[in-house]
């Protein structure tokens, strides 16, 4: 559906360009877009390729598991459902210590990861269970310690403070999740009383 969104935005830029006599002011802004976009791609894949790895080592070094172990209580106050020793728990922390770095778009296949692993633990394979609805709710409002993709965003476009933003960074997500957490419990609650 998307794709269909974006296709007719374009159809419509191109068709009031030529309607208006600018088409040639529409095709150098695409050409230029274009050509900014893989500058900003290029510029983050720096970025993205490091802490990927980093995850990558700090799961095969068994760092993983260990900060596993440490965020237990809050784990298991968060995932009621998931069973104590379950893969969902190490792929659900992999993907907020991701999101807690700033890497979202690292974090995604560790999301992904995550969600088929809470399926697994899924009665109706057709309804959500509130562990997943929690984990979207966190994988969503992602406390970020370093916001490393919007930083480098920053810096690739030629800011001359990337970082600035940080403090503001931490407010807005520190709220989105307390907010976002409040809500979950109390939606699964009030669906659960029903």
């Amino acid at each position: 559906m998307l794709n269909y969104i974006w296709m007719g935005l374009l159809l419509i830029g191109f068709t009031v360009g030529i309607i208006n006599g600018r088409i040639d002011q529409v095709t150098k802004a695409a050409m230029d877009s274009a050509q900014s976009a893989v500058t900003v791609c290029i510029g983050l894949l720096g970025v993205m390729c490091l802490w990927t790895g980093l995850m990558k080592v700090a799961e095969k070094s068994g760092l993983v598991t260990g900060i596993s172990r440490i965020v237990r209580p809050v784990m298991s106050f968060l995932y009621p459902e998931i069973p104590k020793d379950h893969p969902a728990l190490g792929a659900i922390v992999m993907n907020l210590v991701a999101n807690f770095l700033g890497l979202g778009n690292a974090a995604t296949p560790l999301g992904i990861k995550a969600m088929n692993e809470l399926q697994t633990l899924n009665k109706d394979k057709k309804t959500a269970t509130d562990s997943m609805c929690m984990f979207l709710v966190m994988n969503t409002s992602a406390i970020q310690l370093v916001p490393a993709s919007i930083i480098a965003l920053r810096a690739a476009e030629g800011s001359k403070k990337p970082a600035e933003i940080i403090v503001c960074i931490w407010i807005a997500s520190v709220c989105a999740t307390i907010m976002g957490v409040t809500a979950a419990k109390l939606l699964s609650r009030a669906w659960n009383d029903s």
